[in-house]
């Protein structure tokens, strides 16, 4: 719950939005969605909601109050991590470590230290599990490029953002195997493969189960 509200009062808090109103109607953060100002398909709204309430609209006022609660905490050192940079506190701590010869786990999707990111992952299911290996073993580049040799797209014509039919089903089932397989985020795949994160959110959606390819 304090993560959520972390997350989603960012705008507010980066003077992004002037008020907790203004926020509601913010379309690229998911408070708006949670607080049915905002629509979104692919957000999941439930799971957040029932942290507050069982009705929706109980659930609703519950969450917003929340919410008002915290719009004056300020940043929230406990509550940033996940890459190596942030986690570490910065590129000096980074290469100090580095020419140390030391190295820290980390993950973007986890919030805090290596020791804490390989106690999570040592508990975590297989298909996490699976997809960190992955991630030390093979780039994203490493698999664009397999994909378009085996597919006859050029990786140009894949990262120009071209909307060429063959072009968009060989970028969409890149985009499956990066998420499924490596969990790169939406955002970085989006970065590789030269189209918005959206569109990668779609094409993995209508993908639906991303099957029949693996890594």
């Amino acid at each position: 719950m304090e993560l959520v509200r972390y997350i989603h009062l960012n705008p507010l808090r980066s003077n992004i939005v002037g008020s907790l109103e203004e926020l509601d109607k913010y379309p690229w953060s998911g408070h708006g969605v949670l607080v049915g100002k905002v629509r979104q398909d692919w957000q999941e709204r439930q799971c957040i909601l029932s942290q507050f309430g069982e009705g929706e609209k109980q659930s609703i006022r519950a969450y917003r109050r929340f919410m008002e609660e915290g719009k004056h905490l300020g940043r929230r050192p406990g509550l940033v991590g996940g890459g190596l940079v942030r986690s570490l506190g910065g590129w000096s701590k980074v290469l100090s470590l580095r020419s140390r010869g030391e190295e820290v786990a980390y993950d973007s999707r986890i919030l805090g230290s290596g020791e804490f990111v390989q106690g999570v992952m040592r508990d975590a299911e297989e298909t996490i599990a699976c997809q960190m290996r992955n991630r030390r073993t093979k780039s994203i580049g490493e698999i664009i490029g397999r994909m378009c040799r085996k597919s006859g797209v050029s990786e140009k014509e894949i990262e120009s953002g071209s909307q060429r039919r063959r072009v968009s089903k060989v970028r969409a089932e890149i985009a499956c195997l990066l998420s499924r397989e490596m969990g790169i985020s939406m955002a970085e795949i989006a970065r590789r493969l030269g189209v918005g994160a959206s569109g990668i959110a779609m094409a993995i959606k209508r993908k639906n189960s991303c099957g029949g390819q693996r890594v």
